[in-house]
C-alpha cells in the first residue's frame, strides 16, 4: 500500500517562478522542445474568470486521437484542478499543437491503470513523480495501481473539429 511520507503543497515565491518558466517556452514558440512528455493547459479561473496557464507533465499521449492524460500531483489542492473541475472548457498543446477541448476527470480504476503503465514505460521519471508527490511506494503493480486509485486523474480531449 502507498505510504504518504510527505504532504507537498503547491509551489509559492521563487519556487513557483520555476515551475511557470515552462509556460514561457511555450510562448515563445518552442512547445516541441518539450515533446508530448508536457501539455501546456490554458483553463478560467473560478473565481476571476481570467485565462490561467500552467505546464503538467502528460502521463500518455495518444497521438492519433490528440487525447492527454495528465494528472494533479497536489491532489486537489492545485488551483487548476478546482479550475478544471469548475469549468471543464480548455484549451491545450503539445509540442506545437494547440486545441480547444474539455477536461474530464478519469474514474479510479482507469487512473491506476493509467498510472502502471506510465510506470511501465518511464520507471525512473515515476520514481521521482512519486516522491515528488511524497509517496513512498514498493514498487509493485498492486501499490502503483493504489497510488493511481489516489491521485486524480484527467483525460483532456480535442474538441471535434466543425466540418
Amino acid at each position: 500500500m502507498p505510504e504518504k511520507i510527505k504532504n507537498n503543497r503547491p509551489p509559492r515565491g521563487l519556487s513557483r517562478l520555476m515551475f511557470r518558466m515552462p509556460i514561457w517556452i511555450y510562448h515563445a514558440g518552442f512547445g516541441w522542445i518539450l515533446g508530448t512528455r508536457f501539455v501546456l493547459l490554458a483553463h478560467t479561473g473560478r473565481n476571476s474568470g481570467l485565462l490561467r496557464q500552467t505546464v503538467l507533465e502528460v502521463v500518455r499521449h495518444d497521438k492519433p486521437s490528440g487525447n492527454c492524460i495528465i494528472a494533479s500531483g497536489w491532489d486537489n489542492r492545485s488551483d487548476w484542478f478546482k479550475n478544471v473541475v469548475a469549468n471543464p472548457q480548455i484549451t491545450f498543446q503539445v509540442g506545437n499543437r494547440r486545441v480547444a477541448g474539455t477536461a474530464k476527470r478519469l474514474p479510479t480504476e482507469a487512473a491506476a491503470r493509467e498510472l502502471l503503465d506510465y510506470a511501465r514505460r518511464h520507471p525512473l521519471a515515476f520514481g521521482e513523480l512519486a516522491n515528488f508527490m511524497g509517496y513512498r511506494l514498493d514498487g509493485t503493480d498492486d501499490d502503483i495501481c493504489a497510488a493511481g486509485r489516489m491521485l486524480p486523474m484527467f483525460i483532456l480531449r480535442p474538441a471535434p473539429q466543425n466540418s
